[in-house]
């Protein structure tokens, strides 16, 4: 199964702007005037240019609100070094949001970027989470 990954932000220069910047992905193209397609992790980024206030379902009252927000589902950038890619994503304009935490031979931290969408950066000892089996 392939994923794609869609990022709703108000502003699609800005936000092609900090996904490139912050983690060193590239534009592959702009589909129609709104969408942006970012291309260089192991899933492709899709960046939907959304006005505040719009709706994105039906079923749900609210409108879109670019401050700070909570979803259950985020998305979680694994890096190599932890430390550069901090530097890295505060430099482009994210908002470091807890300390480093240590789990099961990883290191994670969270962040929020620009429009208020959460997401961490885990570095692994190994290739995942270490089941505490030697």
């Amino acid at each position: 199964m392939k994923m794609l990954i869609d990022i709703d932000v108000p502003d699609l220069k800005n936000g092609i702007d900090f996904y490139c910047s912050a983690f060193d992905l590239n534009l592959k193209r702009i589909l129609d005037t709104d969408v942006a397609e970012l291309a260089g992790g192991s899933s492709t980024i899709y960046l939907l240019q959304k006005e505040k206030g719009s709706k994105c379902a039906r079923s749900i009252p609210d409108g879109r609100n670019y401050s700070r927000h909570w979803t259950p589902v985020h998305i979680d950038f694994v890096v190599d070094d932890l430390n550069q890619a901090v530097k890295r994503v505060l430099d482009a304009g994210a908002i470091g949001e807890t300390e480093v935490i240590c789990w099961r031979h990883s290191r994670c931290m969270s962040f929020s970027d620009p429009f208020g969408n959460g997401f961490c950066l885990i570095e692994f000892d190994n290739e995942t989470y270490s089941d505490g089996i030697a």
